[in-house]
């Protein structure tokens, strides 16, 4: 069993789930500059298409996938299979429709647990069969804000975002001792891309998290010594009250 999992390379395979123009881009652009293939997946192929060009494009595999589908997730890891080892997954995708409690439809409520927690589950258990026979691996899950605090109007988001990181702790109590680091993210605060990009004029220019930024401190989870993990790591703009 390795020290650390940051010295693979060649056959070093990453899956990154929940892939958009932001965090999840910059996610798979970080992983590829660091010499991994990563399978790059998201529910629409058109969220996709942006990774076709740059540097490392031959390091992307793009790969459409419903992550709330087992079967979905389950073709999603066998196809990582083919290229390597997996060493790197994280799990970033989410779904949130805000409202009130008295006015939420519970199809939505429903939706947005099997793709903010379920779907989370479903990629953490095909990763941790895949590692625990390895003896190494890092599986980091992305939470917000809400993962620690229900806010009014928040239910739909709150509610799957509080269970995945039970989730995410359960699975680093079991698995830490099999060598395969798991650790939860908060990420408290908007993060930069064309959604938000109104509220720079509103709030100034250091108010968004920038996501190469959280990328970089993704990889530097992936990197640490066994002897000093980190299971939960909060990133906020230096602006940002707590």
């Amino acid at each position: 069993m390795a020290d650390t999992v940051a010295d693979t390379a060649g056959d070093s395979v990453a899956v990154v789930v929940g892939v958009g123009p932001g965090l999840g881009s910059a996610l798979v652009r970080r992983a590829a500059g660091d010499g991994m293939t990563v399978v790059a997946a998201a529910r629409q192929a058109t969220k996709l298409e942006a990774l076709q060009s740059g540097p490392e494009v031959e390091r992307v595999v793009p790969h459409d996938c419903d992550a709330t589908s087992p079967e979905a997730v389950d073709t999603l890891f066998r196809a990582a299979d083919e290229l390597g080892r997996l060493d790197l997954v994280v799990f970033n995708a989410g779904a949130f429709a805000p409202g009130r409690i008295v006015d939420t439809d519970p199809a939505e409520f429903e939706r947005c647990w099997r793709v903010g927690c379920f779907a989370g589950f479903l990629v953490g258990q095909q990763a941790a069969r895949r590692m625990v026979r390895n003896g190494q691996g890092t599986i980091i899950f992305t939470g917000a804000t809400a993962s620690l605090r229900g806010s009014a109007g928040f239910a739909n988001l709150a509610s799957p975002k509080f269970a995945l990181r039970a989730v995410a702790q359960s699975m680093a109590r079991e698995l830490g001792p099999m060598g395969v680091h798991v650790a939860h993210t908060i990420i408290d605060g908007q993060i930069r891309s064309a959604r938000y990009q109104h509220l720079i004029a509103e709030r100034g220019p250091d108010s968004l998290l920038e996501p190469d930024a959280i990328a970089d401190a993704y990889l530097a989870l992936h990197r640490q010594h066994r002897s000093a993990w980190t299971f939960e790591l909060d990133l906020r703009p230096w602006v940002e009250k707590f």
